[in-house]
């Protein structure tokens, strides 16, 4: 539990520190001048990206109350933070693999983190009160052994304003 929520603190400060290191690694490296148009292009991708994820991670109920981000977000995310750190050392031979599959991770986190929300959001829908105001109905749990003629109705039936005389 402890990791996962250090990842979950870790997300949104990643999302500057990690553009940040491409640069630093670009610098570090000694790398060409092309590559730097490579970090000018990728840096706020991989901003824009983390966010995104960050936000979306936050987005879900458990992941708030448990103040911890899930196993399947520490092994994605983290995987593609993990990409994104060796792409900033620029060697060579090996760069452009290492790019595609970071892309390749990235997307697959996104859709991971989504597949996550739209699971935890279910089939809740938003219901309106006569008066407009929206709230999320909650969630039956059936009884042990209970059937649907068990179920208890209760009718509120409104008062009806007198005639105008």
């Amino acid at each position: 539990m402890g990791l996962r929520r250090a990842f979950y603190r870790w997300m949104i400060p990643g999302a500057f520190v990690l553009p940040l290191w491409l640069f630093i690694g670009w610098i570090v490296s000694g790398a060409s001048a092309l590559s730097l148009l490579w970090v000018l292009i990728s840096a706020p991708i991989v901003f824009v990206g983390q966010l995104v994820l960050s936000l979306l991670v936050r987005a879900r109920g458990t992941a708030r109350a448990e103040q911890a981000a899930s196993w399947q977000d520490v092994w994605l995310i983290g995987g593609w933070n993990v990409l994104i750190v060796t792409l900033g050392f620029f060697s060579n031979p090996w760069w452009w693999g290492l790019f595609a599959l970071t892309i390749a991770v990235g997307l697959g986190a996104l859709w991971s983190v989504l597949w996550q929300l739209w699971q935890e959001a279910g089939s809740r829908s938003v219901l309106r009160a006569s008066n407009g105001v929206g709230y999320i109905p909650a969630q039956a749990t059936p009884r042990q052994g209970a059937t649907p003629q068990d179920a208890e109705v209760i009718v509120v039936r409104e008062k009806s304003d007198p005639p105008a005389s």
